[in-house]
């Protein structure tokens, strides 16, 4: 099953995710070696994430699913 794309929400969701990071002052370097994971592509909205990576995201910045989509959909 092919992958659908929703290019306007996942611009919301990275910029959502920049703006978080930015606010607590983490690097993407001092991300990448907390989590593994590889913020570059996410916030340049070009990566169709995971909701378990989403999941892991929400967690390292101490947030449920359910702030950070009130997020998106506030600065959306």
């Amino acid at each position: 099953m092919a992958q659908i794309k929703d290019e306007i929400l996942l611009k919301k969701i990275a910029l959502c995710i920049k703006q978080i990071r930015k606010e607590t002052a983490i690097t993407l370097d001092d991300f990448y070696v907390d989590t593994g994971i590889h913020l570059a592509r996410i916030e340049q909205g070009k990566t169709n994430i995971s909701i378990t990576t989403l999941a892991s995201i929400c967690n390292y910045f101490d947030m449920g699913l359910n702030e950070f989509f009130s997020l998106v959909e506030k600065n959306g």
